[in-house]
């Protein structure tokens, strides 16, 4: 099934469209004005530790995998911060402490200046109707037993303040609409649309509450690159007409790039890098960082050729044993006896932009004229 689908007649769709502007009208009427650039999301060294068993009846734990060790995040209104980094890095263990799905082992969840690790019963339940998730996999995140409409409008049973009963098939059809799906397909089942259409569904899902922040956990990683522009394009429109905040993981480096305002750099379990999207791109300073943009796919044919190519050997060690000091010093060419000895912190080293490198340089590795 092809990933656009059709709407009703043109008359159909502009009377839908007035009656969403008045309903989106409503909805910000109603919401608190804040200032510009208001931190909403802060992350103070988070860590996250699943311990190591032995034993089938006596259990004893043995050690711990330190998935997230130590991160420190800033979102603040209005805005994108992309986090990428490879497979097992730890992003989408981050997220699901974000959205209150597995609780940290140290460390801080401030949203709005609240602790969110220390929140429970009423305020809990608030924090997660306003922080929300979209998940990567559009085909096991959907219940295959529920119809679409039902999807979508799962959360009002929970905050049943934000649609009455009688108008929900409406604000259903509407948000449908609103993410590019027909709102006649609202009795249909999930097996019945294609993986873009899904991902659109959990897209109308996570904007059926109202949320202020989008945690987007790899949500274009399962879809081809057609439909991954689609889908990015999207939530730029719903983050300029909403208002939104996203936290977008991803381990594509382009995508990431094309969307988000600000760039964290992970690797086992910590921040090695952060700046603005051009900081970041233009000018990595932390070997891993030019590593990974070494390995970005450029699409111009003329300047495939300036690209530098930059080879890491090794393989990632384990965060149940990370090496000690700086934790990519196995794999990196600058690595020197500091590097064993002390963790270097994130800081600015005069690149114009923390990097978490004893030895951090400025270095040009993708070319982009």
């Amino acid at each position: 099934m092809p990933d656009d689908s059709t709407g009703s007649t043109a008359a159909g769709r502009a009377a839908e469209a007035d009656r969403r502007a008045v309903s989106d009208a409503a909805d910000a009427a109603t919401r608190p004005v804040h200032a510009p650039g208001e931190v909403l999301l802060e992350v103070k060294d988070l860590k996250k530790h699943f311990p190591l068993t032995q034993g089938i009846v006596l259990k004893r734990t043995v050690g711990h995998v330190r998935a997230v060790d130590g991160v420190n995040l800033r979102l603040r209104r209005g805005e994108t911060v992309g986090l990428v980094g490879e497979s097992g890095c730890g992003k989408s263990t981050v997220t699901k402490m974000l959205v209150a799905l597995e609780k940290p082992t140290d460390g801080q969840i401030l949203y709005k200046g609240d602790d969110v690790t220390k929140l429970s019963g009423r305020g809990l339940k608030q924090y997660r109707r306003e922080v929300q998730i979209i998940f990567q996999d559009p085909y096991a995140s959907l219940n295959p037993r529920m119809t679409v409409g039902d999807i979508v409008a799962e959360g009002w049973s929970v905050h049943a303040d934000i649609a009455p009963k009688k108008g929900r098939l409406q604000r259903t059809q509407e948000l449908m609409e609103r993410v590019g799906l027909n709102p006649d397909f609202v009795n249909r089942y999930p097996h019945q649309f294609s993986g873009g259409q899904r991902q659109r569904i959990g897209i109308a899902r996570a904007l059926a509450l109202q949320p202020e922040v989008i945690v987007c956990d790899e949500p274009v990683s399962a879809l081809d690159v057609s439909v991954q522009a689609q889908v990015v394009n999207l939530l730029e429109d719903l983050q300029e007409d909403f208002g939104l905040s996203y936290l977008f993981i991803a381990h594509d480096l382009s995508v990431v790039r094309h969307i988000s305002d600000r760039v964290a750099v992970m690797y086992l379990g910590s921040i090695v890098e952060e700046g603005t999207e051009d900081q970041v791109y233009g000018s990595p300073s932390h070997p891993y960082t030019q590593a990974l943009l070494s390995s970005v796919p450029v699409h111009e044919p003329h300047l495939r050729g300036l690209k530098e190519r930059i080879p890491l050997e090794g393989d990632v060690p384990s965060p149940a044993n990370p090496p000690s000091g700086c934790r990519f010093r196995t794999r990196c060419w600058k690595a020197q006896d500091i590097c064993a000895a002390e963790a270097p912190a994130l800081v600015d080293r005069g690149q114009g932009h923390p990097s978490a490198c004893h030895f951090a340089e400025a270095r040009h590795v993708v070319p982009t004229e």
